[in-house]
């Protein structure tokens, strides 16, 4: 949470009168599973929704969602996702702000809206909540923001949704909208001219970079091109190390040093530590090892160093910049 309070914090020097509306933010839950050990096992985001730190958060602010928690807590998906756009669009005058955690996810939510609009606009008609949503924590809480009929503004909506082309629909919907909050590096970047597309020239920010392992890094520019987001990491979110690979980004060698720590090189060759961050060498590929309380990990990034930032380069047609720099933490 700390993490996200820094995230915010850069952002807000950025944008002004956050605090004077709503967010519409679409986040979701995924069921559990069972590992053959029989441990449950469950997505970290999935972990965070359900745990106490989210339900029992404090008000602030400059962080209301225009969806019930309730809604986000529902294990049924479809029902989860009608219910948060349904209130989205009864409060979309209140709305500065939409987004998801991930850009893909924004996308599939345009879609169900294209699919579902009718229905949306007759419950809005109404002032009903459709028969087949059926979870009861979920409904009432929908209920109890739609209160009431409102032909006025379901007109609106299909008025507005009513073009040969849904081209700037978000900024049509959501009028007050200040920006789309989307992950949009790398695989995500795909869909930037999707969103691009639909968003009506609002910007597209992605405020941090982060793992299951960990969040790796905070946007200190959250408003600069889409395609040309950097990160800073900061030392304080785990112990990073960097792994030296090809610039073929294929490791040097299948076995390394981390953490001080001697492996032997399972071939004979010559062995490779994982250098800290102060030790990368500009013109250089790295992949990322973290190392938080709960172990050390891999993950498959692969930067380029040059000057102070370092390219993603772990996807070849997707590509981001991390910046490399120290917060000093006392």
């Amino acid at each position: 949470m700390s993490r996200l309070k820094t995230a915010l914090f850069f952002f807000f020097r950025y944008v002004d009168g956050l605090d004077q509306g709503k967010a519409m933010y679409l986040l979701f839950i995924k069921p559990e599973i069972s590992t053959p050990s029989g441990l449950m096992a469950r997505p970290v985001l999935t972990s965070y929704y359900k745990s106490n730190n989210f339900r029992n958060r404090a008000f602030n602010r400059y962080n209301v969602y225009t969806s019930p928690d309730e809604t986000i807590l529902c294990s049924d998906s479809k029902q989860s996702m009608y219910c948060q756009l349904l209130c989205g669009l009864v409060q979309r005058d209140e709305v500065l702000r939409v987004g998801a955690i991930f850009a893909s996810a924004f996308l599939r939510a345009i879609k169900f809206l294209e699919e579902y609009l009718k229905e949306l606009c007759s419950n809005i008609r109404t002032g009903s909540v459709s028969d087949w949503i059926t979870d009861p924590n979920c409904r009432n809480a929908v209920l109890s923001i739609l209160s009431k009929p409102n032909s006025e503004l379901a007109d609106l909506i299909e008025d507005e949704c009513s073009g040969k082309s849904w081209e700037g629909i978000i900024k049509k919907l959501w009028p007050r909208t200040k920006y789309i909050e989307v992950i949009v590096t790398g695989s995500m970047a795909q869909y930037i001219p999707t969103l691009e597309f639909y968003s009506g020239g609002l910007p597209l920010v992605s405020t941090m970079y982060g793992s299951s392992e960990c969040y790796l890094g905070i946007n200190f520019k959250p408003l600069s091109n889409p395609y040309d987001v950097s990160y800073t990491l900061l030392p304080n979110m785990a112990y990073f190390e960097f792994l030296p690979v090809d610039n073929n980004h294929k490791e040097v060698v299948p076995d390394v040093q981390c953490n001080g720590v001697s492996v032997t090189d399972r071939n004979g060759k010559e062995k490779v530590e994982a250098v800290d961050l102060v030790d990368v060498k500009l013109g250089h590929y790295y992949e990322l090892i973290v190392t938080t309380f709960t172990g050390e990990f891999f993950l498959e990034l692969t930067f380029f160093f040059s000057s102070s930032e370092s390219r993603y380069c772990n996807m070849p047609n997707f590509a981001h910049l991390l910046t490399v720099s120290l917060i000093s933490t006392h």
